[in-house]
């Protein structure tokens, strides 16, 4: 009686255990339902590891990955036009002390009293500007390529 009714325990744990388990099709949906509200309350990178986890622990589950493909275009297009944000700012502020600089240098050049260490400066200043000016650049392109490739999802479906 006592192995009977240990066999029937089990058994109610077994079937109980099965059904509480997900299928992977399920688990995958419920991962990538996660990553989705990450990205709409803005923990863009949470979505981004959320949806990488997806894309490395569900290989064959199709239709979640393609879900996954659109959530990653749409965390990256977030964090390309935050990060360009932060650039233009940096930009504005960096042609604002070039200019001003460029004019002290140049009244200074016409007193011909410049020195080399101001002219350094210069060219310094003006480098740093025009490597933020690159990145602002390469982020627009980069804005632009994915918005190009999200156009290209939505005539396919």
């Amino acid at each position: 009686m006592i192995r009977l009714t240990r066999l029937v325990i089990l058994c109610l744990a077994t079937v109980c255990f099965a059904a509480c388990s997900e299928s992977p099709q399920k688990q995958a949906e419920l991962l990538a339902q996660e990553a989705a509200t990450c990205c709409e309350d803005g923990r863009l990178d949470e979505a981004r590891r959320l949806i990488d986890s997806l894309r490395r622990s569900y290989p064959d589950i199709v239709e979640a990955r393609k879900a996954a493909l659109r959530l990653h275009q749409d965390v990256e297009l977030k964090i390309a036009q935050q990060e360009l944000a932060r650039t233009d700012s940096a930009l504005v502020m960096a042609n604002r002390e070039l200019e001003a600089l460029q004019q002290q240098v140049d009244a200074h050049k016409a007193a011909l009293t410049a020195t080399a260490e101001e002219l350094m400066n210069l060219t310094r200043t003006r480098m740093r500007r025009d490597s933020i000016r690159t990145q602002f650049e390469a982020l627009g392109m980069k804005i632009r390529y994915i918005r190009q490739k999200q156009k290209e999802g939505k005539s396919e479906e």
